[in-house]
This record gives C-alpha cells, sequence and structure tokens, in this order.
C-alpha cells in the first residue's frame, strides 16, 4: 500500500517541477501540432475550431494507474485563434485500472459563458463527463454538452480501465 500511494505521489507531484509561470513557445508549438493531428483525422473539428468562442489545448496528458490514478498535462488557452493563457489539468480517478498512457486533449468552449466558466476556474469533469476518442479513420459523434465539447486523441501506452474520476483545470492569463 506505501508503494501504491508513493507511486500516486510521484504522479502527481512530478509535473510541478516542469516549467513553472512565463510563457513557453515550445508548449504553444505542441498545442498546434496536436491540434493539426486531430483535425487531419477527424476534419469534423475544423468546423469546431473554426466556430469556437475559445478552446484549450493539452498536447501531452499523461495518465497512469493501480488501482488508484492520475493524470496531468499543461496546454494552451485560445480566445479567437489568439493564445490568451496557460492551462493546467489534473485527474484523479479510483476503480479498476492498470497501466499508462499519453494522449493529447482539446476542449472546445461553445459561448462566452462556457469559456468563463473555465477561464474563471469553475469547469471541472465529474465521472459522467465524456470526451469523444478520435481514432484514425473513425467518423466521430461530435457536440457540445453544457457549452464543452472535449475530444482525446491517444498518443501512445496501454491502461486497462474500468474507474471514475474527474478533471480539474486552472487557467492563468497572459501577462
Amino acid at each position: 500500500m506505501k508503494k501504491l500511494l508513493f507511486l500516486f505521489s510521484l504522479l502527481l507531484i512530478l509535473p510541478a517541477f516542469a516549467q513553472t509561470g512565463g510563457w513557453n513557445p515550445k508548449l504553444k508549438e505542441d498545442a498546434d501540432a496536436a491540434l493539426s493531428k486531430m483535425i487531419e483525422s477527424t476534419p469534423k473539428l475544423e468546423t469546431f475550431k473554426n466556430e469556437a468562442y475559445g478552446y484549450v489545448v493539452f498536447p501531452k496528458v499523461t495518465k497512469a494507474g493501480i488501482g488508484i490514478g492520475g493524470a496531468a498535462g499543461k496546454g494552451i488557452v485560445y480566445k479567437d485563434h489568439v493564445p490568451v493563457g496557460n492551462s493546467k489539468l489534473k485527474q484523479a480517478s479510483i476503480g479498476l485500472q492498470l497501466g499508462g498512457q499519453q494522449y493529447s486533449e482539446v476542449i472546445f468552449f461553445k459561448d462566452k459563458e462556457a469559456f468563463e466558466k473555465f477561464t474563471n476556474g469553475n469547469l471541472k469533469f465529474d465521472a459522467q463527463a465524456s470526451a469523444v476518442a478520435i481514432t484514425e479513420g473513425a467518423s466521430a459523434d461530435l457536440s457540445y454538452s453544457g457549452g464543452v465539447a472535449v475530444f482525446t486523441q491517444t498518443k501512445g501506452g496501454l491502461m486497462y480501465e474500468a474507474s471514475i474520476g474527474g478533471q480539474h483545470f486552472t487557467y492563468k492569463p497572459n501577462n
């Protein structure tokens, strides 16, 4: 049990040692590349991107779990297709799960209300929230729910999972 708690603690702490504060041009390049790859796999996402009030792209979310799991990632927040800030994603889960994986995630905000809910720190996804998983050549069922639409694309790894959890986001505007 101590080893499990140690592993879980490391998963949550290690992302904190990555770059803190300030603008990260590499993160923006990675976010743009991740979104382009997602649009290439599912061209309908282009419409979401063009019509959304704003969106956030997490180019790499790292997830791991053994019974208790967690995930973390950093992203770029866009409004009118212009970067306006940074975001951090944290996720905790519990249940049957084993393994690790990395994925990209994009969240589109339909309107100002949904965008401000995110930037004010009030957007949290609970166990009932769902994301559309993008796979090469698949036709995704694309729609908004509660003013947001979430899409993920696996980058690598293997994760067996039947768990519940939630995602929490933080937002820091560019200065």
